[in-house]
């Protein structure tokens, strides 16, 4: 259990597809108190493994409002098995991405199906906030990151403002 240091784009190991989870183990369970740490000392709803830069399928997250308590889902080789035609605007951020947020659009409702620490079959419909940051952290499995949903015009913007930041803290 320790707080990591989170990869930030442009690092090219937030771009690869993580491999799927055999081994259900301890290493797995310190990975997931390592992932839960690290996601609660940054603030953030969610945190998947690659932002550690660890290439596996697992991801954590929580979006229970402060009102409310905590509620971390260790999400394990996740799949969307059914996806709403209607869909749902988010102001997203991301905790590799520092200092960005942009409007993404994303299926509203999801039908998921993912595995726990054990290795046993979870099933779970979710809306809202928790479906953004589910689709938003699966997306880091497969390499892909929140700005890739964006206009290619925008994307470039914020990449290229991504890149200069990155530039200026080695510099530093």
């Amino acid at each position: 259990m320790a707080v990591k240091k989170i990869l930030l784009y442009p690092n090219p190991q937030l771009l690869r597809t993580s491999e799927i989870i055999e081994n259900f183990d301890e290493s797995l369970v310190s990975l997931s108190r390592d992932l839960i740490d690290t996601m609660y000392d940054a603030d953030g709803v969610g945190l998947a493994a690659p932002q550690l830069g660890v290439n596996k399928r697992i991801f954590v997250m929580d979006c229970s409002r402060e009102d409310e308590e905590k509620d971390c889902r260790i999400v394990i080789n996740p799949k969307i098995e059914h996806e709403s035609e209607e869909l749902g605007s988010y102001n997203e951020g991301c905790l590799s991405i520092p200092g960005i947020t942009e409007e993404i659009l994303r299926p509203k409702v999801i039908e998921v199906v993912y595995q726990d620490l054990r290795g046993a079959l979870q099933r779970h419909s979710y809306d809202g906030l928790w479906s953004t940051c589910f689709q938003h952290e699966l997306d880091h499995l497969n390499g892909k990151l929140f700005i890739d949903h964006l206009r290619p015009m925008k994307k470039i913007l914020v990449k290229n403002k991504m890149k200069k930041s990155s530039k200026r803290e080695k510099k530093a």
